[in-house]
Order: C-alpha cells, then sequence, then structure tokens
C-alpha cells in the first residue's frame, strides 16, 4: 500500500505546487504579513518613544505661569506655543500631542494658595495625542508635590508628613515573560500560516477534482483507497508545514525591520524557538489537513467547499483569543483543544520555559484522534463510491 501512497503523494505534491499564483499568494498572506505587522507596530512605537526622547510640551498661555515655565524647563522640556486651531487639528489627528491650557489666573491663586485648574486638551480618538498625555500627567503631579513640599516647608513642617505610606513595586515577571509580550501576535501569525496553507491544497485534491472530473478516473484504478487517501492527505500536510517553516523563518530576518530599540531588546525569537514552533505545528498541520479534507469531499465544486471550509477557518482563527479573554489563565482543558493548544504552548516556548512529555502529549493525542477520524470518513466516503 505504501507505493501506491507515495505515487498519489508526489502527483499531488506537483500539482499543489504547479499553481504558482495560488501559492504566492497564500506566501505573501501568510508569511508577509507577520514581519509587516511586527514593523508597523514598532514603528508606532519608536515613534512615541522618539517624541519622548524630543522632550517637547505643546502649551497655550505659559506667559500667565512662570512658575511653572520654571518647572518645566527644569524638567529638561522644551515648551512650545500650541497652535490656535490646537483643538480642531486634534480631532482631525493632524497634531500629535496633547495640549496644555494655563488660564490667565494662575500665578495669582498659587500666591493665594487657592487651588487651580489648568486643563489637558486632547482626542481619545487621536492615539497619537493619548500617548503623550502619560508624560504630561506625570509632570503636572510632579510639580503638584514640589508646590506643597514648598508650602509645607514655610509652614516649618516636614515633607515627609506627606507620605506616610510609600508604596514600591516589585515586579515578578522575568525577562522572558516580559519579552514574550510583544510576541504574542508570532504564534497567532504561524496558526494562520498552516490553515491557509493547507486549506487550497485540501479543496483542490478532494472537491476540486471532483469539480474537474479527474477524481473518477483516479478511483478506478485497482488501488486501496486509503492508499489514495493517504497519498493526498500527506501532500496537502507537506505544503501546509513547508507555508508554517517559511512562516516561522521569516520572523527570524524580520527584527531587523523593528525601529525600536527598547522592542528589539524584548523580542526573542531565534532559532531555538522556530525549532519548537514547527514540531508544535505539525500535528496540527496534519488535523487540519484531513479535517479540511473530509469537510471538502461531500461538496461538489470547489466553491461550495469554500463555503463550508469557513467554519473551521473562523474557530481556528477565534479560539487562540481564548487566552486573552481568560483572566484565570491556562487551564489545563487548554492543552486538549486543537490550535489553542498549540497558542498556548508557544506562548510558553516564548517565555523561555521548558516543555515535558505532559505538555505535549495531549495536543498530539488531540490532533491523533482529530486526523484519524477525518481521515476515517473520506475514506469511507471514497470506499462507498459516493463520488457522482
Amino acid at each position: 500500500m505504501s507505493h501506491p501512497a507515495l505515487t498519489v503523494f508526489i502527483k499531488e505534491l506537483v500539482d499543489a505546487l504547479r499553481d504558482r499564483r495560488t501559492l504566492m499568494v497564500v506566501l505573501i498572506s501568510s508569511v508577509a504579513i507577520g514581519p509587516l505587522v511586527l514593523m508597523l507596530v514598532s514603528s508606532l512605537v519608536g515613534g512615541i518613544e522618539k517624541r519622548a526622547e524630543e522632550r517637547v510640551l505643546l502649551v497655550q498661555g505659559i506667559e500667565h505661569a512662570p512658575t511653572l515655565r520654571n518647572y518645566l524647563e527644569r524638567q529638561t522640556y522644551t515648551i512650545t506655543d500650541a497652535p490656535a486651531d490646537f483643538e480642531q487639528q486634534l480631532k482631525d489627528n493632524r497634531l500629535g500631542d496633547p495640549v496644555l491650557v494655563v488660564p490667565p489666573n494662575f500665578e495669582a491663586d498659587m500666591a493665594a494658595g487657592l487651588v487651580t485648574t489648568v486643563e489637558m486638551v486632547l482626542s481619545s480618538s487621536n492615539q497619537r495625542a493619548q500617548a503623550g498625555s502619560g508624560a504630561v500627567q506625570r509632570l503636572m503631579r510632579g510639580f503638584n508635590q514640589e508646590q506643597a513640599v514648598l508650602r509645607l516647608a514655610v509652614r516649618g513642617v516636614a515633607a515627609a508628613q506627606m507620605e506616610p505610606l510609600r508604596l514600591e513595586e516589585r515586579d515578578l515577571a522575568d525577562a522572558g515573560a516580559r519579552a514574550a509580550q510583544l510576541g504574542t501576535m508570532v504564534p497567532y501569525f504561524v496558526l494562520m500560516a498552516v490553515l491557509y496553507g493547507a486549506l487550497n491544497a485540501a479543496l483542490d485534491t478532494t472537491a476540486g477534482e471532483r469539480e474537474r472530473g479527474s477524481l473518477e478516473p483516479l478511483l478506478m484504478n485497482p488501488t486501496a483507497r486509503l492508499s489514495l487517501v493517504l497519498g493526498k492527505w500527506g501532500a496537502v500536510v507537506t505544503v501546509a508545514m513547508l507555508i508554517a517553516v517559511l512562516s516561522c523563518l521569516s520572523f527570524l530576518p524580520g527584527q531587523w525591520l523593528i525601529r525600536s530599540e527598547s522592542l528589539a531588546a524584548m523580542f526573542r525569537f531565534g532559532l531555538r524557538e522556530a525549532s519548537y514552533f514547527i514540531v508544535l505545528l505539525f500535528p496540527l498541520a496534519c488535523a487540519l489537513s484531513a479535517l479540511l479534507m473530509a469537510i471538502a469531499i461531500r461538496c461538489k465544486s470547489f466553491k461550495e467547499a469554500q463555503a463550508n471550509a469557513t467554519v473551521v477557518m473562523l474557530a481556528v482563527s477565534m479560539l487562540p483569543l481564548v487566552t486573552l479573554f481568560n483572566l484565570q489563565g491556562a487551564q489545563a482543558w487548554h492543552l486538549w483543544v486543537p490550535a489553542l493548544a498549540q497558542t498556548t504552548l508557544m506562548g510558553r516556548v516564548l517565555k523561555g520555559e521548558s516543555l515535558g512529555a505532559g505538555d505535549l502529549l495531549p495536543s498530539f493525542l488531540a490532533c491523533l484522534v482529530l486526523g484519524a477520524l477525518s481521515l476515517w470518513f473520506v475514506t469511507r466516503t471514497l470506499r462507498a463510491a459516493a463520488v457522482k
């Protein structure tokens, strides 16, 4: 049975690789999109960091607050007058920094010991301005604290009386866990690469051949149906893993596109992580390839198979989100759900955690059962000569 299966495997693999147009679309969408998104995110963060390093503050009415100006300049900030139409520019996303508005009675209220109000104007729809609001808030808290200490000193009160409690923060996350926060997008992209890599090949080798009329002559050969199914399935798995490997490896040179030095230092994805990802994705590629073939073998056309496969695509794309919305952390049952298990395990790899047999076995068994049942269904359908 191995020789006919190998012959079918080679034939289906050649057919899949011959469709260069579809293969290029899958390669571009699955391999290039991950590093591209990584570059865009780093570009956004790099722009925020660059503006923070410039230490420029837009202020309207700073002439009314020489005390505030003195404090801001001592913090090495450059004070710039806000444009006259700054509100409209903030609404239109043409201005990327919040604006501090100082009232005319600022110095008089400060001298009288009254509470004065300073406005920080921004737009919640303007992400760039929102990103700079934290720095402005810290500056105003520092100014408040300094003025409060000075007022207490004038009255002979120790500044320590203002802080009967001091809070110190201790971060328990190690470097690997902090670096994994940036790499959370990598498992999702390589997971989708497996899905899209298997999708077209699985549909074409079943529903596509049925629509073209090339499946019936193949079934007329005196070859065991299981050999035909295994050959087709092997070709689909090979294409899926080819796309997965290229997707994993694309993040290695993709790190060169990171424009933020802090993000580049945090992002940890090397050959070790890529190797682990490939091993973890292999059983999922086997299971998804068999499942997509089982769905497509029931359909009379490639278009119908695509519509039916949408359910699988939606499920696979939504399952990784469980780890994001689950506030209780990873659960034991996550390792028994295909796609979700791979996402969980790849997240552990990015954190630098070691994976034991107890972690790998549930996901491998779940994929094995799903793949075996799907292949059995495809074989039974072909044996029943239901292809008409």
